[in-house]
Formats: C-alpha cells, sequence, structure tokens
C-alpha cells in the first residue's frame, strides 16, 4: 500500500517562487490601488454634490416659508444666520469643533430644514483639523455662501466701484437667473472663516485688475462643490493654478490676492450677482 507523504516529504515554496508570488500579489496592488482610489474620489464628489443640493434645498424652504425672505448671511462671529462662527486653525476657537452652531435653530437658521445634520456642512474631502490639547480634531464645516445672498456688501465693488444687487429676496434673483446664481460653495480650509464667501466683481473691468478674495476648494481633482439658486449642485473644474493652490494649514494665506486675468474668477463674477 502507497503510504502518504509526511509534511517533510511535501515539496515547497522555491525562493524564486515565492518571488515569483510576491511579485504577481504587487503588481496587482499597483493596478487596482488607482482603481480603489479613484472610485473613493468619485464617491466623495457624490457626496459633495448631495450635501451642497440639501442645504440649497434647506435654503429655499426657508425663503418659501419666510414670505420669500432669504436667510440672513451673517459675517460675525457671535450673530445668528445660516450657521454662526468664525473657522480658522486655533484650537482655542471653540467654533472650529461646534456642531451646534449648524444645528441648534437659535445659531443656525436652516438647521429645521437641514434636519438638524451638521455632517452635511462639509464635503467628505475636507480632512482639515485643528489641534486641541496635542490632539487632532477634524473641522465641522467646508461650505459657505455667496456674499450676494443676503449678507452685507463688503467685496463685490473692490474692483469696478460699481453698484451690485446683494439678494434679500428670492424674487430679487429673477433678473439674473436662479440657474446662474450660486448660493454655496466649498471654501478652500485656509481661506473658511466666516459662513460667506467672497467675490470682488469684475466684469468690464481690466484683466489686469482681477483679484482673488476667497480661495474655493478643489478637493475633487482640480474640481469643487458649488450649488445654485434654482437647486441644483455640480462639481466645477477650476481652470487657473492660481485658484488651486496647495493646502498649507496657514490661516487667510492664499486670500485677497491679486490675479491678473483668472477666468475661474471671471466664473465666479458672472454667477455671484449683477449690477444694479
Amino acid at each position: 500500500m502507497k503510504q502518504p507523504k509526511t509534511l517533510a516529504q511535501t515539496p515547497a515554496f522555491t525562493l524564486i517562487e515565492l518571488l515569483v508570488v510576491i511579485s504577481i500579489i504587487a503588481i496587482l496592488a499597483a493596478l487596482l490601488l488607482p482603481v480603489l482610489a479613484k472610485a473613493k474620489t468619485k464617491a466623495e464628489a457624490i457626496q459633495c454634490i448631495n450635501n451642497n443640493r440639501q442645504l440649497t434645498m434647506a435654503w429655499i424652504m426657508y425663503a418659501h416659508e419666510a414670505n420669500d425672505a432669504l436667510v440672513w448671511n451673517d459675517l460675525t462671529q457671535d450673530g445668528s444666520g445660516w450657521v454662526r462662527g468664525m473657522l480658522n486653525y486655533d484650537g482655542s476657537n471653540p467654533d472650529n469643533t461646534n456642531t451646534v452652531f449648524l444645528t441648534d435653530p437659535q445659531y443656525a437658521k436652516l438647521a429645521p430644514y437641514s434636519a438638524r445634520n451638521a455632517g452635511i456642512y462639509k464635503c467628505p474631502a475636507d480632512k482639515s483639523t485643528v489641534l486641541i490639547g496635542g490632539q487632532k480634531y477634524p473641522r465641522v464645516r467646508s461650505i459657505s455662501m455667496s456674499q450676494a445672498m443676503n449678507s452685507r456688501d463688503d467685496w463685490l465693488a473692490a474692483i469696478t466701484g460699481a453698484k451690485y444687487r446683494v439678494f434679500r429676496r428670492l424674487m430679487d434673483i429673477n433678473p439674473m437667473g436662479p440657474s446662474k446664481a450660486y448660493v454655496l460653495i466649498d471654501e478652500h480650509p485656509d481661506s473658511l472663516n466666516y459662513g460667506d464667501f467672497a467675490v470682488a466683481m469684475n466684469d468690464g473691468a481690466a484683466a489686469s485688475t482681477i483679484m482673488l478674495v476667497d480661495v474655493p476648494a478643489s478637493y475633487h481633482n482640480r474640481a469643487g462643490g458649488i450649488s445654485f439658486a434654482d437647486g441644483h449642485a455640480e462639481i466645477h473644474p477650476w481652470r487657473d493654478p492660481r485658484t488651486v493652490v496647495r493646502i498649507t494649514g496657514i490661516w487667510m494665506s492664499s486670500s485677497v490676492q491679486a490675479s491678473p486675468g483668472n477666468q475661474d474668477m471671471i466664473y465666479l463674477s458672472q454667477h455671484a450677482s449683477i449690477r444694479q
């Protein structure tokens, strides 16, 4: 009768065979990892669009229940608007991590219309953190609202000196067109501060005078989330390398810069407001 092989008699991998197997695994990993990374990036972009859309619908519903008045877009640290607070990288600033300023209607007027869901105020690709007591914590918001949407007129006329519409009611947007007027935008983490996003209008201005005030985020392959007054949202590609700036973790390091001929700033000007 044929005896079964013992463990000692079982053929083992040679070193060369083992190296071949490891090489094959490495090749497969190299092929799969970019595919997985691309899938993750796409999923984050889809979630970003969904967040912007949900918040914009909350913004519209608020106006419908407020006799057409738009929610206040506050530019102070202690006021009450669509959100409250001012974000930076300072660990002693509680606004960076306080979700109450996004979910409590006492401070955040869109909270009842956004299901008090703090998660939709931040793009999933935003990994910015603040250091508190030696530990890193995620910041709570990446989305800002156009200064043309019921806010103070801080920057619209900075280049041209002209008067531009600051929309106080939904109907005020009609002359421009709701599908053209942007409402919410993902802001670069270094640029983020209050709940507003500033654009210096440049219609009719010399290309040499164009400037970048607040910086849009470009988390999605040189593109970022943006929504419009008709309720639609999209991932918009940024064309100029001066718009797609690296994240430094230094607050306001890339904001309020001259940016002559910047096509992205022309786009944002075209979608922010119109002259009175």
